[in-house]
């Protein structure tokens, strides 16, 4: 059985298909019909929720954190111990709730399809804003499409709903939801089982890898901004599932002298804070993932695990040295991050094994990342490139060049490393590095970008690279290409 609050109601939950999406629960199970499908893909944003999940902030006080997601990538599984919050909960005895007024009187929508999510996003955006904020609400609402109103008055109206935001029923119920959602904590093994398809939540990592030794053919959940596609894009049944978000374990981080520590189920929202200390360019990459909505359900263990070529984070770790420990039953291994992606999807994981945390090294102050996509929001790589070099007296001693949408994997340009190491950082060596990436590399063309596109932007990345080290002052890192 899974338990979680529907606003205000406790719902416990145990033979629903396991493959239900929170925005099908919503519309077909509890008759909420006001969250829309628009793409079923995340793309849109017409579905989206509000989730509250406790949450223990920086001077140790218990609050609720309220977080966008996709409904449509959201199996119904994640939502256990946690409060869901839709459009039909926002209105209150009568009366709209404050960001539901701004949308009206700034003018904010027309056809009205896509407006519950753009409402739920800046409900989200409300919760977590003392002031109005351009560049807040600009992230906030970049995963939210609208085909008629235009963005004017909807950012007119994220202005005027964190101007003097009012206290609402939620703020005012707070205490007693926080209570109610101690309350419904798990305490053990969560489950969804319909008979023919099941889901299971473990707590720990050891009750994990005790499923998972058990379930082989399980799939993993965590965000399931990719796996729920095979559901709701192609249609297909998964009949065994291991929900690990609930696994306090692996959403941790945790900061060494020489190292971060990140577990593997943490949110790529909540890496941000300590990749961007650490690394600005991974920070600055972060924020042009995907959208606001998918980061804060997409871990980073995910997007290396699901071993796409494409994956944004995969070439800034490998350029930095990372590793990841994989576990299996009682043994660990630890694995350098570039030895983890053997083919297209085809890993050096085991039956049974999984990722349990990436190990990122500190102190690459030659770091740089830059991505390349049609646009610059929410959109995937054609090319991701990362260089991170060590050079003494104008000597490079040490080089790591990595890449995303070059080849079947993310992987390192060895033959362009080559070129670099021991050679005198200037124009020419890197002319000569440049050269040496059509050696590494054979790209394919496809509807991101032709192979020849895909091999002279690599090129020319390597370039800017080395004019923002020589002049740092003109840096436009991360940057996207039309």
């Amino acid at each position: 059985m899974i338990q979680f609050l529907l606003n205000q109601e406790l719902r416990s939950e145990h033979a629903l298909d396991p493959n239900l999406t929170v925005l099908n629960y919503l519309r077909e199970h509890v008759g909420k019909p006001g969250t829309k499908e628009g793409c079923a893909s995340g793309d849109c944003g017409a579905c989206t929720v509000v989730v509250g999940e406790l949450h223990t902030n920086d001077q140790g006080a218990e609050q609720i954190r309220y977080r966008s997601l996709n409904s449509c990538l959201t199996f119904v599984s994640s939502l256990h111990g946690k409060q869901l919050i839709s459009v039909e909960d926002l209105k209150h005895q009568g009366q709209l709730h404050s960001v539901q007024q701004a949308m009206v009187e700034c003018h904010g929508s027309q056809c009205g399809f896509c407006t519950p999510g753009f409402v739920m996003s800046l409900f989200a955006l409300q919760k977590n804003s003392d002031a109005p904020d351009s560049q807040k609400a600009h992230e906030a609402l970049a995963g939210n499409l609208c085909r008629c109103t235009g963005y004017r008055p909807i950012l007119a109206a994220a202005e005027q709903a964190c101007c003097n935001k009012p206290q609402d029923q939620f703020d005012s119920r707070q205490a007693d939801t926080i209570a109610r959602l101690k309350s419904i904590a798990p305490t053990q093994t969560g489950e969804l089982n319909s008979g023919d398809k099941r889901c299971l939540v473990p707590l720990t990592v050891a009750d994990l890898a005790d499923l998972y030794d058990a379930y082989p053919q399980a799939r993993l959940l965590a965000g399931g901004t990719d796996l729920a596609l095979e559901v709701t894009q192609f249609h297909r049944t998964l009949p065994v599932m291991i929900y690990v978000g609930n696994i306090e374990e692996m959403k941790r981080i945790e900061a060494f002298d020489d190292r971060l520590e990140i577990g593997a189920a943490t949110a790529l929202s909540d890496c941000y804070t300590a990749l961007h200390h650490e690394y600005p360019d991974f920070g600055e990459l972060l924020h042009r993932f995907a959208s606001l909505q998918i980061r804060n359900q997409g871990t980073l263990g995910g997007n290396i695990g699901n071993a796409s070529p494409i994956g944004d984070s995969p070439p800034l770790l490998i350029a930095l040295g990372a590793q990841i420990v994989l576990c299996k039953g009682n043994t660990r291994r630890t694995l350098a991050l570039e030895d983890y992606f053997i083919d297209y999807r085809v890993t050096a994981r085991q039956d049974s094994e999984f990722i349990e945390k990436i190990i990122v090294p500190k102190g690459h102050t030659l770091f740089r990342a830059y991505k390349v996509s049609k646009r610059l929001d929410d959109d995937i790589s054609a090319v991701c490139a990362a260089f991170n070099l060590k050079i003494d007296n104008g000597v490079i001693s040490e080089a790591r060049v990595a890449f995303g949408g070059m080849a079947a994997t993310p992987k390192r340009a060895k033959s362009c490393e080559a070129v670099l190491v021991g050679a005198t950082w200037n124009s020419a060596t890197v002319e000569k590095a440049c050269v040496a990436l059509a050696e590494d590399f054979t790209p394919l063309s496809d509807f991101r970008a032709s192979k020849e596109y895909r091999l002279l932007s690599a090129q020319n990345l390597l370039r800017k690279y080395f004019i923002e080290l020589q002049t740092p002052h003109i840096e436009t890192r991360v940057t996207a290409y039309v």
